[in-house]
This record gives structure tokens, C-alpha cells and sequence, in this order.
């Protein structure tokens, strides 16, 4: 629960069920634990001074690392405000793990506008909305910003302004044309022989 927000009963018994419910969700792929109410059980270090803060959900991997790897906040009708958003939601966004925010339904505008005019990066924005005793979940944004850094990427170089040497096949084969060019011209005509040849048995002939 936010430090600066005290819920009414009927809000926070709806906010509590919904964590429960994200718990189940997220516990295919994480770690999850939970901080709902007033219970403060695994926190986050946010910012230099590593001051601890309890989001609502803390998703983490499933080695024995226990990698930080996403927070979750849930807010419902009375805690979707500026203050809210500047206190918690600020915090959260500076993590460098994935920070995804759930609020009503009827609140999703609001939550927008505040994350634009605050600047707060926020992963993901789900509203939630109950339907008799199902609970629906909405993905209604999701920022491109990755938690990791990107890698840098490689410098580019001039192309060079040398003629590339030929392909080996390409060469023997120009070397193979070279080699009969030079085989005709070395080697007399066989045409011309035989006109010869047979000039010379006709002027034997007459004699």
C-alpha cells in the first residue's frame, strides 16, 4: 500500500484479489512475490541512496540469483492521482527491470495522461475490470523501451577503392583462353597445306 493513500475497505479487498490474481498470471514464467495491504515483504532498491520500496508485485527469476526482472503496480479508482503517480510510479519506472502498471478501466485515460505529463516510462498499461466474479484483464499500452542496454553498433568503414582481385575460376579460365589463342597461332593451317599438296601432284601431272 502506497504510504501516502489509505483506500477504502471495499477498494483495497478489490485491490488485494487482484494482486492474487496477477500472482497466478506471472507465476508461469517468474518468481513472484507479493507485498498486498499493509504487509511488506520483499522490496525493491530504487535510486543512489537504495531506499526500499514494496511494489505490489515483485517478479524476479526463477534461479537462485533471484534476478530483479519486473515490478508491478496495482491502483484502482482512488489512487490513480498525480501524488501517486510522482511518488511510486516515478520510482519504479527508474528501475531498470520492466515496470507494469494496472489501474481500472474507467481510469486508463487518466493513468496515460499522467504518465505523458510526468514523463514516467512505463512498460506496460493493463486495465482491469470485474464481470460478475471474473476479473478481466486489458493490455491497453506497451512501450518499445527495452531494460537492457543495446549494443553499440559497429562503426562503418570507407569502401576500399582497389580493384578486387578476379575470382580463381574466372582467372583460369582467362588463362585457358590465352593458352588456345596462343596454340592457333602457333600451329599452321591444315586448308592451306592441303592446297598445296595438291598444287604440286597436278604440276607432276603435266610434266
Amino acid at each position: 500500500m502506497s504510504p501516502i493513500l489509505v483506500r477504502p475497505v471495499r477498494e483495497q479487498l478489490e485491490h488485494d484479489r487482484v494482486i492474487r490474481l496477477l500472482q497466478a498470471k506471472y507465476k508461469r514464467k517468474f518468481e513472484v512475490a507479493i507485498n498486498p495491504g499493509h504487509e511488506q515483504t520483499v522490496p525493491v532498491l530504487v535510486g543512489p541512496s537504495q531506499a526500499p520500496w514494496y511494489p505490489d508485485l515483485v517478479l524476479q527469476s526463477t534461479d537462485r540469483g533471484r534476478k530483479l526482472l519486473g515490478t508491478v503496480e496495482v491502483e484502482t479508482a482512488e489512487s490513480v492521482n498525480n501524488l501517486e503517480a510522482m511518488s511510486q510510479w516515478a520510482a519504479f519506472s527508474k528501475l531498470r527491470a520492466p515496470f507494469h502498471l494496472y489501474v481500472p478501466a474507467s481510469n486508463v485515460d487518466t493513468a496515460k495522461r499522467l504518465c505523458v505529463d510526468l514523463q514516467i516510462p512505463v512498460t506496460e498499461i493493463w486495465a482491469f475490470n470485474a464481470l460478475g466474479d471474473q476479473m478481466r484483464f486489458t493490455l491497453v499500452q506497451r512501450s518499445s523501451r527495452s531494460s537492457e542496454p543495446k549494443p553499440r553498433a559497429a562503426p562503418r568503414t570507407a569502401p576500399s577503392t582497389r580493384a578486387r582481385p578476379a575470382p580463381r575460376p574466372a582467372r583460369a579460365a582467362a588463362a585457358g583462353a590465352r593458352r588456345k589463342a596462343a596454340a592457333k597461332k602457333s600451329t599452321p593451317r591444315s586448308g592451306g597445306a592441303r592446297k598445296k599438296a595438291s598444287g604440286s601432284s597436278r604440276t607432276q601431272k603435266r610434266k
